[in-house]
């Protein structure tokens, strides 16, 4: 694909007049307007993918819960009609080549239903609060690297590093060993704009590394996520070591992504709604949370860091929106689309951080809703209250028209957000063991 443009923020009043352009630079930088006119011209639109595969877009909100929740939409590639699974066309890049193939995101009950099962248990809510002292240590210590400076760029400072550390605690991985996932994640999602093959050789390492890791944990349990997921092996669960580092891939692959883009999105719609920002600003000074809560909801529905669910296939022909999928078709839900349906949401284009009618699809829906929706809810209501309050003229030191945002179908997400504020005076914190880089 050829160089990205410069981005410009979202106008969605407006919208095109026929047929939008799909997948073009352009509409990276504002999907709304194309999405809105597939929503009352086409909501259930065949389409031919920058990869050459065709595939069905989902866009309203009705349609769109059906097909995530419907058991003929499977999730395992063998069931495309066409070989395009075969080249990694379809799915994550490289984990075909990886053989990290077997994992919740492209596996259907009954074997998603006891992956998920063994999983669940790191993610619980009285896990996740037990976590949540952790998160806010890394929180503050990645602001203290670049709080005194008066300047930072939020993406690759802050919104990129904080969930790499945070789930690699939670799977782990030692902490002399997480600048290694840093570098390994950070080839993952720049593979928009990018080869594909440094993405092969990115997951191919990471597979390595977590196979040898299960290897050494074996002889050394501990609380974490993979020492789990090795005594549900050696417990009757009849858990494969490649299926344990294929789970221990999509967990850290799935779950920073998601998070480096709800909070790169949701501080930028905050930095360009001020009076929302305000809002919620006094609100965080004052101790309260109730704003923070419905607000991190508002921020997935308005912008999430999702745009579209990831891949499904029809088993067998069904009917969505009125229009017949044939058997082994491609069915791409976009949820950026689902939630800005009008018939769902008033003011659909309006940030409203008050909004408590909000059943926004941002981490999915049915069988396979985000397993990890607590921990990247934790880690963005942390990040983004922190930020207003240890900064709290945090403002763009780019115009929105020069801030690109990064290629590629499933996830929504900025390249940079570059910031200014006053700086503090002193940071009292020590940078994190694994986060000085």
């Amino acid at each position: 694909m050829p160089a990205q443009p410069d981005a410009v923020q979202p106008d969605p009043q407006s919208g095109p007049q026929s047929d939008p352009q799909l997948f073009t630079w352009e509409f990276a930088a504002d999907p709304y307007p194309a999405y809105a006119w597939l929503r009352e011209h086409a909501p259930v639109h065949r389409t031919t993918l920058p990869s050459g595969v065709e595939a069905w877009l989902v866009t309203r909100y009705a349609d769109a819960r059906q097909a995530l929740a419907d058991g003929r939409l499977s999730k395992n590639p063998a069931h495309h009609s066409e070989q395009a699974h075969r080249t990694g066309r379809v799915g994550i890049p490289g984990e075909r080549q990886a053989d990290l193939m077997t994992h919740l995101l492209n596996i259907d009950p009954p074997d998603h239903t006891r992956l998920r099962r063994l999983v669940s248990k790191a993610f619980t809510p009285r896990r996740v609060a037990e976590f949540e002292p952790r998160v806010q240590q890394l929180t503050d210590r990645l602001i203290d690297g670049f709080a005194q400076r008066g300047s930072a760029d939020l993406i690759h400072e802050f919104a990129f590093p904080l969930p790499i550390y945070a789930i690699c605690d939670l799977l782990g991985v030692p902490a002399e060993d997480q600048d290694d996932f840093r570098d390994w994640a950070g080839m993952m999602i720049r593979h928009g704009g990018g080869q594909r093959g440094g993405v092969g050789r990115a997951v191919k390492r990471m597979r390595s590394y977590l196979l040898e890791l299960i290897h050494r944990k074996r002889a050394d349990l501990g609380d974490d996520l993979i020492s789990g997921l090795i005594r549900a092996s050696d417990h009757g669960e009849h858990l494969t070591e490649n299926e344990a580092a294929a789970m221990a891939f999509i967990l850290l692959f799935a779950g920073f992504e998601t998070t480096v883009n709800l909070i790169g999105n949701g501080t930028y719609a905050l930095l360009r709604n001020p009076e929302q920002r305000r809002l919620l600003q006094e609100s965080v000074v004052r101790g309260e949370t109730a704003l923070l809560e419905t607000g991190i909801e508002e921020l997935l529905r308005y912008d999430g860091p999702v745009e579209m669910a990831t891949w499904r296939f029809a088993t067998r022909s069904l009917t969505i929106g009125g229009v017949e999928i044939p058997v082994g078709d491609p069915v791409l839900v976009v949820l950026a689309a689902a939630d800005r349906d009008p018939a769902r949401f008033s003011e659909e284009n309006t940030l409203d951080l008050a909004r408590s009618d909000n059943p926004h699809l941002g981490f999915g829906h049915g069988i396979h809703y985000c397993i990890g929706a607590p921990l990247a809810r934790l880690e963005g209501r942390s990040a983004l209250a922190t930020l207003l309050s240890r900064l709290p003229d945090l403002r763009l030191a780019e115009s929105p028209e020069n801030l690109r945002w990064r290629g590629g179908l499933i996830m929504r997400g900025l390249r940079e957000l570059p910031v200014e504020f006053t700086p503090e005076s002193r940071s009292p914190h020590v940078a994190p063991e694994g986060a000085t880089r």
